[in-house]
């Protein structure tokens, strides 16, 4: 069957999102053929006329001026990526789902091949193509492209929006468990991506943050987004000791529940975020990032913000889950948290705070102000531990371990 969906969502929730279900695993990439999809007038330029008689404030003028800059950069990026022979991949980005509805992530990019027999050609393995981060901010995204999906035989439909990401909610009938989805855009080839679906019947998914959480950073956070993204690989990175313990005991304990890793980190961090979670033994799971770069209504995008959107969306799509919590005292997420906890008493088992170091704590900007030495005033357990055994043994006396 073919059905048409209608435009795909941004990729961060933030502008815009659907209703449907959870996921897993699995990162690729395809390279297409030649040519790109056609360009299409930018979302921004929808509503962006002063309506006559009525005065606009200068901060909208700037703003509409920074979007229209962005644009004609991103024209003459296009232009360049075309020239030099880039070609259209569709990076397929793990989803998860329910049974009538599965959360498809991706993006379109105009991005340049590796040199037949060469080091990056010969490292990569499908879907965790062995490139630096940096290298990831030099591909083009493709706007507005169509993106076919084919689950269980149904192909559906989708749009990209205006940084070449979709993030869309299909309808499909699955059973729980792993399933398979193809992805592909005109001149690209088909991708593979795998989808985990969350059975009626599930109690129990884990969300846990990724910096300072299951990953050392150990850098101030004005340039932790920089420094990990443009210059350090996936095998540098440290692992924070015990967290891949403790995730890895909780996923075979619970083999029916979802893990969703919640970052505020870009999605053009994903590949090497896959590669530092498998190469560290971490459970497979779903990667909710956001995008860099202004909204159609402000500068800048809310890291906090984004967290808060998907936790909502979770228990709106999931209500018959409880969801642990994995998080750090460096900033935001114990407010996130018990914040959400607080809303959502049923959607919450537990929290479990991973407390830094005095050192970290410097780096990170301080610890979180709405940190008190129990944990924030909620009916719900949480647990605090500089590290993966010591909230394993608290789980443990909570009888979730």
């Amino acid at each position: 069957m073919f059905r048409q969906a209608g435009h795909g969502q941004a990729a961060d929730p933030q502008a815009g999102e659907g209703e449907l279900g959870g996921t897993v695993a699995g990162y690729a990439i395809a390279g297409g053929d030649a040519g790109h999809p056609g360009l299409r007038p930018p979302l921004y330029s929808e509503g962006m006329t002063s309506t006559p008689q009525r005065s606009v404030p200068q901060a909208s003028y700037a703003f509409r001026a920074v979007v229209g800059l962005g644009q004609r950069v991103h024209t003459l990026r296009t232009r360049a990526a075309t020239a030099r022979h880039y070609r259209p991949r569709v990076v397929a980005y793990p989803s998860y789902g329910s049974t009538t509805q599965v959360r498809i992530l991706a993006r379109v990019l105009l991005a340049s091949k590796p040199q037949p027999g060469g080091r990056t050609e010969q490292a990569a393995t499908p879907g965790t193509e062995n490139v630096r981060g940096w290298r990831a901010f030099t591909s083009v995204p493709v706007q507005f492209s169509e993106v076919h999906v084919e689950i269980d035989g149904e192909v559906h439909v989708v749009s990209a929006d205006v940084g070449g990401l979709v993030d869309a909610s299909l309808p499909v009938t699955l059973e729980p468990g792993w399933h398979t989805a193809l992805l592909w855009a005109p001149g690209t080839e088909q991708v593979k991506t795998r989808i985990f679906i969350i059975g009626d019947d599930t109690t129990f998914g884990i969300v846990s943050d990724i910096d300072d959480t299951v990953m050392v950073t150990a850098l101030p956070r004005p340039f932790l987004a920089l420094w990990n993204t443009f210059v350090l690989s996936e095998r540098a990175r440290t692992p924070t000791p015990g967290m891949a313990v403790l995730l890895d005991r909780l996923a075979l304990e619970h083999p029916e529940a979802p893990v969703i890793y919640l970052s505020t980190g870009p999605w053009n961090a994903a590949p090497t975020l896959v590669r530092f979670l498998a190469r560290n033994l971490y459970p497979a799971g779903t990667l909710l990032l956001t995008d860099w770069g202004p909204t159609q209504d402000r500068w800048f995008r809310s890291g906090r913000e984004h967290k808060h959107r998907n936790l909502e969306r979770l228990s709106r799509e999931f209500p018959q889950v409880q969801w642990l919590l994995f998080g750090d005292n460096g900033q935001h997420d114990e407010e996130i948290y018990s914040a959400f906890a607080q809303q959502h008493p049923d959607a919450v088992t537990a929290v479990a705070i991973r407390q830094l170091s005095p050192g970290e704590t410097v780096l990170a900007g301080g610890h979180s102000s709405s940190a008190t030495p129990g944990g924030p005033a909620t009916a719900k357990p949480w647990i605090y531990a500089p590290d993966g055994a010591g909230m394993a043994k608290q789980l443990e006396q909570l009888g979730i371990l």
